[in-house]
């Protein structure tokens, strides 16, 4: 049995465009879809094993990456869009009628202020840069998948080019270790 990490990325990693300045992101309906202007290139783009960002039919992982919140923009049928937990930290907009997350901006004060989570493969254009590294690995467990299956989940992420993380990369938990040294006062 191949591992299947998620749909877009399970044949292999493809290249992006280096000019790649945002797009469209649409949302999965075939009648009046969900449009998100995104006016800025992404960043940190991911695999995501945590339980709580979408992931389209067949996928393990979620593929998640990150644009300033300023540079999102609901551009059709917003009214179709809810909030699936106003309690989490990420305030992940859902289409109602199909699922699919669309963006998730952070709003409370936070390393990631300021950024909103999107789902590069909604994009209607291609040459978004692929995931970079994976990130809460081990939290597929939470989702269902057997503990047996973790060697070879990680074996199939370092083949397709990306390091697994049980948390985030090393660069994204240096700024979050640096935002709470400053709140803290132990770093000015």
């Amino acid at each position: 049995m191949s591992v299947r990490i998620h749909p877009s990325i399970d044949s292999g990693l493809k290249p992006g465009n280096s000019k790649f300045a945002g797009g469209t992101l649409s949302c999965r309906c075939t009648t009046q879809p969900v449009t998100v202007a995104i006016s800025s290139a992404i960043a940190h783009n991911h695999a995501c094993g945590c339980t709580k960002c979408w992931k389209p039919a067949g996928a393990t992982f979620s593929i998640v990456a990150v644009v300033p919140s300023d540079k999102v923009a609901v551009v059709a049928n917003a009214s179709k869009l809810a909030v699936v937990d106003p309690s989490a930290l990420i305030q992940r907009h859902a289409c109602t009628a199909c699922g699919a997350h669309l963006y998730g901006p952070v709003e409370k004060v936070h390393a990631f202020k300021g950024l909103s989570f999107i789902h590069p493969e909604l994009f209607t254009e291609p040459g978004a840069p692929p995931p970079e590294f994976a990130a809460f690995v081990s939290s597929v467990i939470e989702a269902g998948v057997d503990p047996a299956q973790m060697s070879a989940i990680r074996a199939r992420l370092r083949e397709l080019g990306l390091e697994p993380y049980d948390c985030l990369s090393p660069v994204l938990m240096d700024v979050l270790a640096t935002f709470t040294a400053k709140a803290s006062g132990a770093k000015a």
